[in-house]
């Protein structure tokens, strides 16, 4: 079995397009993305996360002289021996993103060393995944909302998400002009990013119910487990609430499933423990009967969403399609009917850096 010669890492500052962006309750200029290639055994293994370059540190400095020399194909070993090493730094937050990172690059290296696609390896319960479209930032005039999510629809892509919780006024004027650009047969996603308290996400899903609305993230602060309980038992009939993006270990998951808190669970593998910790999530949530979504970064989800049972959809993350098409070559596309399929001919996860 190859050992782990050498981990480098580079950081990449990617600048929004046409200025800053904003939802709910952030504004950014800039995405950093924090890559680890790791060699064994002949082949490059590429992983990355989108986080501050602080995680790149993290690696450098704990992780690759932990993982140097290891072997490289023993990866469940190899992420319980991050996890351990950085116990005391916290589990979660860069901790969890720098592992993720790391753990993405060894199932990629691993795959390559067998000359197969990731997906083959993980195991296909699918052949590709739906992806809707996401963006609709509240930085956008309504101009370019209509034209952002109007074109994901003509494009074929069976639903759209957009961001709400700035301000009311401007919310009620956006939604109406949203649904009126997609039409009525594209599903229409919102995510409020925490931006309210149990009382105002009823009050405003109750008013966002009128345009078919049929899927509300983050209502209220992702650790108010008992407020979004509430929000979901108390939410429109057709509006799914979901969250979990900010979850980092199963441990995460698990505590928002026997809350009841969601209808539908989301993960980030760039952030819950890379591909080792999403396929734990996916047992979950497949012993829960709840159906997953994946939250962004779509081209680095595309091999575990299809080995998972409970997938429902993959996020078309306007930013990390870009980055995805900018940095990498062999990111994938939706088709026409906007899903999103493994090219099983390509070992690995099919990325390589340009």
């Amino acid at each position: 079995m190859p050992p782990i010669e050498s981990l480098r890492i580079e950081t990449l500052t990617i600048p929004t397009q046409g200025g800053a962006e904003s939802d709910g309750t952030l504004v950014w200029d800039h995405t950093t993305v924090v890559l680890v290639e790791i060699d064994a055994g002949g082949e490059t293994g590429l992983g990355w996360t989108y986080a501050h370059g602080a995680v790149a540190q993290v690696i450098s400095d704990t992780l690759a002289p932990l993982l140097t020399g290891q072997p490289a194909d023993d990866i469940p070993r190899l992420s319980a021996l991050m996890h351990g090493k950085l116990r005391n730094n916290g589990l979660g937050g860069l901790s969890a993103m720098a592992i993720s990172a790391v753990d993405i690059a060894l199932w990629d290296g691993k795959a390559r060393r067998l000359g197969m696609a990731l997906a083959r390896l993980f195991g296909l319960a699918r052949d590709g995944v739906p992806v809707y479209g996401s963006g609709g930032f509240t930085s956008q005039s309504v101009e370019e909302l209509r034209d952002q999510l109007g074109g994901w629809a003509r494009a074929g892509l069976p639903a759209v998400k957009m961001k709400v919780g700035r301000d009311a006024a401007s919310d009620a004027e956006r939604v109406a002009a949203a649904r009126g650009a997609i039409g009525p047969d594209v599903q229409l996603f919102l995510d409020a990013n925490e931006a309210w308290t149990p009382k105002e996400a009823l009050r405003h899903m109750e008013a966002f119910a009128r345009h078919d609305v049929r899927w509300m993230e983050q209502p209220v602060d992702h650790r108010d487990l008992a407020g979004m309980a509430e929000v979901r038992a108390r939410a429109p009939a057709a509006m799914e609430v979901s969250s979990g993006e900010y979850g980092w270990r199963p441990a995460d998951f698990l505590k928002i499933l026997q809350a009841g808190a969601v209808d539908v669970l989301q993960a980030d593998v760039t952030r819950c423990g890379g591909y080792t910790g999403f396929l734990r999530v996916a047992a979950l949530a497949e012993a829960f009967k709840v159906p997953l979504s994946c939250h962004c970064a779509p081209a680095l989800h595309l091999p575990v969403a299809c080995a998972s049972p409970m997938l429902r959809h993959l996020e078309w993350f306007h930013d990390h399609v870009r980055i995805e098409r900018e940095c990498f070559d062999g990111a994938p596309q939706p088709d026409e009917n906007g899903v999103l399929r493994p090219d099983l001919k390509r070992p690995g996860h099919g990325l390589r850096r340009r």
